[in-house]
């Protein structure tokens, strides 16, 4: 059998709609022991408020957040499955089928950057990122949409042969200068080395982590424990609201490269958007929490 553009099309358009309505289990359970942690009862409010409002999101089949942003996909293609189809339009077809059958309906966010027009359609959209997993008989689909508060913050800076201590500086200098207009508690994800494309992958993938893991390596766990603890000694907290909740997980992910070290810094808000299926060879379709 093979994965056909029909399959790539339809999980694709669930997963959009998913994303949008859905807030993913580790978050649920993330803002729940933050509440239980949290020193100000402003900022514990803030965050009981947010977690009815997650639940009600499911309940009622509503849109956690009124901005759908724009739709991202990290596709991971198995060495072992056969495509059959015009698999890069499935994507498109299936996002313009999201637009034409979600209930509540989407405001036109698809943006031309030189003319500003908004449409439900675009050049390079949806944008899609691309890996290989050897020996897989599966294509694994991320949908992480994308919206302005948590995706104006990112950023991006090359160092030469940067100490630990000039690139935790960078982090901290992106997370001051967002505040909490990214709609704190966030997750953070910080990319290191590479070349430039490739800093800003592993940023923005180090946000789709699992709250709760850490980087197997003990070097970069140290560095994701000390920045999580500086992130939330800001005091700018759930919403802006003050207390000890500004973030609910920093990522952090590298790749040797060479002396010219870019390091990126990606946010992604509190309902932490992110849906995941694998289709594999068999035609079997199977979401991942």
């Amino acid at each position: 059998m093979a994965i056909t553009y029909d399959l790539v099309r339809e999980a694709s358009c669930a997963l959009y709609s998913r994303a949008l309505k859905k807030i993913p289990a580790d978050t649920h359970a993330a803002l729940a022991e933050a509440e239980s942690k949290e020193s100000d009862e402003r900022s514990r409010k803030t965050l009981r408020f947010l977690q009815r409002s997650a639940r009600k999101t499911e309940e009622e089949g509503r849109h956690a957040c009124s901005d759908a942003g724009f739709p991202t996909f990290v596709v991971k293609i198995g060495t072992r499955l056969s495509l059959d189809g015009d698999i890069r339009n499935a994507f498109i077809d299936g996002f313009a089928d999201m637009v034409e059958q979600i209930d509540p309906p989407i405001l036109k966010f698809i943006t031309h950057p030189l003319t500003l027009e908004r449409s439900f359609a675009g050049k390079d959209i949806p944008n899609l990122s691309f890996d290989i997993a050897d020996g897989e008989d599966f294509i694994e689909i991320t949908c992480s949409p994308k919206a302005l508060g948590s995706g104006r913050w990112a950023a991006l800076e090359v160092f030469s042969y940067p100490t630990m201590e000039q690139i935790e500086a960078y982090v901290m200098e992106c997370v001051m200068k967002a505040g909490s207009q990214h709609c704190p508690p966030v997750i953070i994800g910080v990319g290191i080395g590479g070349d430039f494309d490739n800093a800003a992958k592993l940023a923005k993938r180090a946000t789709l982590r699992h709250i709760g893991t850490t980087h197997p390596e003990q070097i970069v766990a140290d560095m994701e424990s000390r920045l999580l603890e500086a992130v939330n000694a800001t005091g700018f907290g759930p919403m802006g609201q003050g207390g000890d909740t500004t973030a609910l997980a920093v990522h952090v992910d590298y790749s040797s490269g060479h002396g010219f070290v870019p390091v990126a810094v990606c946010f992604n808000c509190w309902i932490n958007r992110r849906t995941t299926a694998r289709i594999y060879n068999d035609g079997r379709v199977v979401h991942v929490e």
